[in-house]
């Protein structure tokens, strides 16, 4: 198949290898002001991979011409934090043709109602297929220069719809070709409530915040960064999403069950779990706080999901702290900001019936 895959961060560089690998034709796109791994890609004329998926992969076209990089292409993989999606609906919108495949890869909140809605798709406009995932299916670092280093790949665990629903069965199919454990959720409720994410790298950035300032982000993550009370905090926060998920109804497992069956942890619990997982092992936390970790998870992901929360009468103590706190960490008010919210996503005149039989 001609793929497409939009983003040339850690995440799209991971997933360019992949799919590159498994002998599909390749393009890479990226916005011009985030041309990570374009240019070093292009030169080299693939992707270089580390860690638990090696070797080189060739990569079509490499680039910021976004005609170029969509000439031809069935399946479509954007792949980036949520910041990105709306910005993707836009720039693709002029080069989506039916029968295309576009994957949000992850959703993380809401993710294919933006990409359509930015677009100009309607939510039950099924001729082109909008889906996404659950997670990205990859814990892997690039460093700028054409090379990626995959720490894990999520073999089971992964759940994916599309919208409308009656797009789902193709949607698996063709990522089955790559994923072949990936698993139809319900509804993309269902997959963006169970993106980890939000539940994990709120609670270890913040609660290490002196640590990352002061180091620059010179430790490991995972191995250092999680203890018992930080493992108390993710635990509070996977209730809260826990909590949501029912009233809407919807059933997810929890952050550590998921991550054993993922394999990248051995233990199902929220303290040693994280700090022993041979999957995390090595990753370094980011250099600043003003990280995705905060900026999208809390930013994009904990504000969707307390909005949501409060139309379905569901309280979240905690997230709505860590969300005040964050705030104060970053000097701006995220919920100000509106960044993912139930009107960013056309839904906010929705009652709960009418969102349980959206």
């Amino acid at each position: 198949m001609n793929v497409a895959v939009v983003g040339s961060g850690n995440g799209g560089m991971a997933v360019a290898f992949d799919w590159a690998r498994h002998g599909h034709r390749v393009t890479l796109y990226s916005d011009p002001e985030h041309p990570d791994n374009i240019e070093a890609v292009r030169a080299k004329g693939g992707i270089t991979s580390r860690g638990v998926l090696e070797g080189f992969a060739p990569i079509a076209y490499s680039g910021s011409d976004v005609a170029a990089a969509m000439e031809g292409a069935e399946v479509v993989l954007a792949v980036a934090p949520a910041f990105a999606t709306e910005e993707f609906g836009h720039a693709l919108a002029p080069h989506l043709r039916a029968r295309m495949i576009v994957v949000i890869c992850p959703g993380s909140c809401g993710g294919a109602l933006a990409f359509k809605r930015a677009a100009g798709l309607a939510v039950h406009d099924d001729a082109v297929i909008v889906g996404e995932t659950s997670t990205l299916p990859y814990a892997s670092r690039s460093d700028g220069a054409g090379n990626v280093h995959v720490f894990h790949k999520f073999d089971r665990g992964l759940f994916a719809a599309a919208v409308p629903r009656s797009g789902s069965g193709r949607l698996l199919e063709c990522l089955r070709q790559v994923y072949p454990s990936a698993t139809e959720a319900a509804t993309v409720f269902q997959t963006s409530l169970q993106n980890g994410n939000p539940v994990i790298h709120p609670a270890v950035t913040l609660m290490n915040a002196a640590l990352l300032e002061r180091t620059g982000g010179d430790f490991h993550f995972y191995e250092e960064g999680v203890t018992r009370s930080v493992g108390r905090v993710m635990a509070a926060v996977d209730n809260e999403r826990l909590a949501i998920a029912a009233a809407i109804g919807v059933k997810l497992l929890a952050e550590p069950e998921i991550g054993v069956m993922q394999g990248y942890m051995t233990e199902n619990n929220y303290s040693t779990g994280y700090s022993s997982a041979p999957g995390f092992r090595g990753i370094k936390a980011p250099a600043t706080v003003d990280s995705r970790y905060l900026t999208e998870d809390v930013g994009y992901s904990l504000v969707f999901f307390t909005d949501l929360a409060r139309r379905l009468g569901v309280p979240t103590p905690t997230m709505d702290a860590i969300i005040a706190m964050t705030s104060v960490v970053l000097a701006r008010d995220l919920r100000a900001d509106g960044a993912r919210t139930m009107k960013s996503l056309g839904l906010d005149q929705l009652n709960t019936v009418q969102l349980l039989s959206l």
